[in-house]
């Protein structure tokens, strides 16, 4: 799979989401307030995941139509690969 620019921005983001919320924790901000960020970088990692899968999906599904293969094994990789992440 080739990553886009997308998917590497998000990763960027996130990367800076997560030393924000260690920068919170040497400033012995509030535990809830880490908590907030933490959950944040969670809903940005499960996103993340969410378009890696797409986007994997969709080449796997093209790939299979071009070589004549059943679509039907890439979708179900592709729910594993989300069911895992959970």
């Amino acid at each position: 799979m080739e990553y886009t620019k997308e998917v590497t921005n998000r990763m960027k983001r996130l990367e800076g989401q997560v030393r924000g919320v260690l920068k919170m924790m040497e400033d012995d901000k509030h535990c809830k307030d880490v908590v907030t960020q933490l959950s944040a970088v969670r809903t940005a990692v499960d996103r993340t995941i969410g378009l890696i899968v797409a986007k994997n999906l969709e080449a796997c599904i093209r790939e299979s139509e071009e070589e004549g293969i059943k679509a039907e094994d890439a979708i179900q990789e592709a729910v594993n690969m989300l069911v895992k992440s959970r």
